[in-house]
């Protein structure tokens, strides 16, 4: 039987206005199919996504959403989810909004381990406002800002994640849907921030004007960078150089959770425990 995407869009949106051949459109289906797998209802889904290509996301999907400003993702989000903490609350970045104008919320959101997944997709590029350089820009590659060649280091996402303290981190790219299903519905059931670095073809804003005309040879560069981290960790440091590993890179479930501690808070100003002490935030509440 054929899956019913209709159920989870809002029809009167589509078709959508990402670009043809555009991975916005296969990491959204996953992403559908990850929450279908997990059972939750869509009135406990709150989807907040921000301004470019990916901020879209929040306009087809038909859960509770918000389209906030640009960078603010987590900030808005993080209101959501302490005041329903019990719904799952998800964020929708590109690798500008994410890491550029939004990098200091995502690293807070990953240090505080708030119960949330951010699903960053990273097409290397401002894909919506057309080639300017991004973080995660390879080096040497054409941009509108940098037309001799990037010459900006590239921006290591989950690395940065790992270092903030996000409990959960995993990289895929849109190349294998079924695999990025799996790992986003691993992403999502976590409790604690969830990071998923989602690597997407921009053929339109990168790719044709990096010698890449096409989607397919797009993707087949990504294909090119990108590597199961089983075989990446058994590679020497000199064959690392360039790559990205994918599948799950971190995953702690032993980390104390941000509303779990605001809720004993709330107990020591109600007067129901006298005081939060180290102890409590080194374990699991």
């Amino acid at each position: 039987m054929a899956f019913n995407y209709d159920k989870y869009l809002r029809l009167e949106k589509m078709p959508t206005l990402w670009c043809w051949g555009c991975g916005d459109g296969v990491i959204l289906k996953a992403f559908i199919r990850a929450i279908d797998k997990i059972g939750v209802s869509q009135d406990d889904v709150c989807v907040v996504s921000g301004i470019g290509c990916s901020g879209r996301f929040s306009s087809y999907v038909d859960f509770n959403t918000i389209h906030t400003t640009h960078g603010r993702t987590v900030a808005y989000a993080t209101g959501v989810k302490l005041a329903n903490p019990t719904k799952l609350v998800v964020c929708v970045a590109g690798d500008g909004d994410a890491l550029a104008i939004g990098g200091n919320h995502t690293i807070h959101g990953c240090r505080r381990n708030i119960d949330m997944t951010m699903i960053i997709i990273n097409n290397f590029i401002y894909g919506l406002t057309n080639s300017q350089t991004s973080p995660t820009t390879p080096q040497g590659m054409w941009t509108v800002t940098q037309k001799a060649g990037n010459i900006d280091p590239t921006f290591n996402t989950c690395d940065l994640a790992i270092a903030s303290g996000a409990s959960f981190v995993a990289r895929e790219s849109m190349i294998d849907p079924k695999k990025l299903e799996k790992i986003l519905i691993k992403a999502l059931e976590h409790k604690g921030f969830s990071m998923m670095e989602v690597l997407s073809n921009c053929h339109i804003n990168l790719g044709r004007k990096n010698k890449m005309v096409s989607a397919m040879e797009n993707l087949e560069w990504i294909d090119s960078i990108t590597v199961a981290k089983k075989k990446y960790d058994a590679m020497t440091a000199e064959e690392q150089l360039n790559l990205f590993p994918t599948g799950i890179l971190k995953q702690d479930t032993e980390v104390a959770e941000y509303c779990d501690m605001y809720a004993e808070i709330q107990k020591v100003h109600q007067g129901e425990r006298k005081k939060i002490t180290q102890d409590d935030f080194a374990k699991k509440i």
